[in-house]
């Protein structure tokens, strides 16, 4: 391994990120096949297979995995050393994979990563929107947003905020069937909620309105889909008070009934964090999920 071409490394990790040779070629400004040699001659070099051929492309083998982290800071290194040789800033670059819920991924991200985006002109996001819980200690996903902290020893987590929820509905909705002044006032209008969970029917029920599920008239566990039901008058349903307070068309109802709010923590691996592009982009969405969470 004596004079390794760092070269071959630098491809090693494109190939790891991006799961193709061609994307890998397209980040690195190069070819398919030079990144394939690239490969090929890497682990001929240090005699281990890296990487399983399959129909989803190129995925990491244990060993491959093992030395991944290694090979990033490598490859982050050597860019670093190129940058300051030439006398130039080192730049934020490469591919940075986020994981949030749907409603997180659909609604609130698109405006956080916009900014970003303008900031940090060289990277590329992916984003995973799912209400599953990403594996990041298989890097599923670099950076994942999750309203429960992870319990892994190998993850690190940031406690964000803490997201308050609220009644509201659309003011077409409103002015159509009026304004609830109080809790009981719920059962007389059109409610949006939940399918399955009961978080909702159990906070309305502290205040003496017991509903049963089959007062809520739409019922989805799909929070994009409830959000937009909201917002087309469907009725009364519950969302996130900083989403509902930034659309102009929906009026937040009964402040006075405390819901339970959603916390939010950022959580990524302990070595990933090691990772300059991969700790901008979190130390950012931090700083913007807490701006949203306070509806600055």
């Amino acid at each position: 391994m004596d004079g390794l071409d760092w070269n071959l490394i630098k491809s090693f990790v494109a190939v790891a990120e991006t799961g193709s040779l061609s994307a890998a070629a397209r980040r690195l400004s190069s070819s398919q096949p030079t990144i394939g040699r690239h490969i090929a001659e890497l682990e001929k070099s240090i005699d281990v297979t890296l990487f399983r051929r399959g129909k989803r492309g190129y995925v990491l083998t244990e060993a491959g995995s093992a030395l991944f982290e290694r090979g990033l800071a490598v490859s982050e290194q050597a860019t670093a050393f190129s940058h300051l040789a030439l006398g130039s800033v080192e730049a934020i670059e490469g591919t940075v994979r986020i994981a949030a819920s749907e409603v997180v991924a659909a609604c609130v991200l698109p405006e956080i990563l916009a900014q970003l985006g303008i900031e940090e002109p060289g990277l590329e996001l992916e984003i995973v929107a799912s209400n599953q819980v990403e594996n990041l200690l298989r890097r599923d996903a670099d950076i994942a947003i999750r309203m429960v902290r992870p319990a892994q020893q190998e993850l690190v987590a940031r406690k964000v905020a803490d997201i308050e929820l609220c009644a509201c509905a659309a003011t077409t909705y409103l002015d159509r069937r009026g304004r609830p002044s109080a809790v009981s006032e719920l059962a007389r209008h059109d409610l949006i909620g939940f399918d399955r969970s009961d978080d909702i029917v159990r906070a309305i029920a502290s205040f003496g309105l017991m509903l049963e599920r089959s007062a809520f008239r739409i019922r989805s566990d799909n929070q994009i889909l409830l959000w937009e039901a909201i917002r087309a008058g469907n009725g009364i349903g519950f969302a996130q008070l900083p989403l509902a307070e930034r659309d102009p068309g929906i009026e937040r109802l009964l402040p006075e009934v405390p819901l339970p709010s959603l916390p939010v923590w950022l959580a990524m691996h302990r070595d990933v964090r090691k990772s300059v592009r991969i700790r901008r982009v979190a130390d950012f969405l931090h700083d913007a999920l807490r701006s949203y969470a306070r509806s600055d």
